[in-house]
Order: structure tokens, then C-alpha cells, then sequence
């Protein structure tokens, strides 16, 4: 099947951990401070990429790296592996996303309003609602030979997929 990147949405992966690994809220945010901007918002989403949203304790927070994404690989520079790098694995121990038990995956289609419920449910200790991986993105690492990361999008429409069978 093919499409048009004109009729392809990618959507966002978002990111509900269970636990804040050990440390307080207050604790959290001064750990992420070290190397991102962060700033309280009523928005629930990103506005652009190279950013994404932090949802603890009900309330939202932009956050916007220190340092110079330009510099980094086409790999290292998505967001999804900003987040891993430098909060997921070094402050709340996620080393290995696709093993944790720790971390769920909410598709973008669910949207930031599945991060909300799963915090008010006390599933989620905090979320993060990223920015979709863009298209030149996901053209840049298969020009460059590269994989993207796991749950780093979603894309829509869906493809059906089933067998059917026609005996004669």
C-alpha cells in the first residue's frame, strides 16, 4: 500500500510512567532543570518540535532543551530520543523503554486526554505528550540509513489487514 505524504498524519506516541523512581515531585523537576527550560502552560500538547509537555500532580509544564538539538544526530535530535536520554533513562531508570514494565506507550490517537484519566486513575506518576515525529524526520533517517526508535509514531489512516480466502 502507498499514500501520498500529503494524506499520511503522523500522530504523537505519548509516554505515562508509573513511578517517579524514587524521587518527589519537586525533586523531578529540579533533575529535569539541569538541562531543559521548564515552564508551567495550560497546554496539554507541544507547539513545536524539539519540545513536549510534562503532566505531574494534574498540572502541565513545557519543557524546551538548554542545549542545541541542531548538533545532535538525526536520531538523537527527535524527540522521542530527547525525553529517553535525558529524563527517562538517566533520572526515572528507564534504560530499556521496550522492556520496562514501568512506562506504557499512549497512542496519539488516544490523545492527552488518556494522559489525564491515567493520572487522576493514579496509573501514571507523570506523563509526557510529545510533538508528532515530523515527515522530513522520518525521510532524514531513511536517507541516512537509520531506524527509528521504538513507539516514536503513529501514523493514520490504519491499514486493514486480514486474509480472505475464495474457494472455487
Amino acid at each position: 500500500m502507498a499514500f501520498p505524504a500529503s494524506e499520511l498524519k503522523i500522530l504523537p506516541y505519548n509516554r505515562a510512567v508509573h513511578d517517579l523512581n524514587g524521587l518527589n515531585p519537586d525533586e523531578l523537576i529540579a533533575r529535569i532543570q539541569e538541562k531543559f527550560i521548564v515552564n508551567a502552560t495550560n497546554s496539554p500538547e507541544p507547539p513545536v518540535c524539539g519540545s513536549f509537555c510534562m503532566l505531574l500532580n494534574g498540572k502541565w509544564y513545557l519543557l524546551t532543551p538548554k542545549f542545541d538539538l541542531k548538533k545532535l544526530d538525526v536520531i538523537s535530535r527527535l524527540d522521542v530520543t530527547v525525553l529517553q536520554d535525558n529524563i527517562l533513562g538517566p533520572i526515572l531508570g528507564i534504560d530499556d523503554p521496550r522492556t520496562s514494565q514501568r512506562i506504557d506507550f499512549i497512542g496519539g490517537i488516544r490523545g492527552t486526554g488518556e494522559l489525564e484519566r491515567l493520572q487522576a486513575m493514579r496509573k501514571a506518576a507523570v506523563c509526557f505528550s510529545m510533538y508528532p515525529t515530523t515527515l522530513q524526520q522520518l525521510m532524514d533517517i531513511a536517507d541516512a540509513g537509520e531506524i527509528m526508535p521504538p513507539k516514536s509514531t503513529w501514523f493514520e489512516p490504519k491499514l486493514r489487514d486480514g486474509l480472505v480466502c475464495h474457494n472455487f
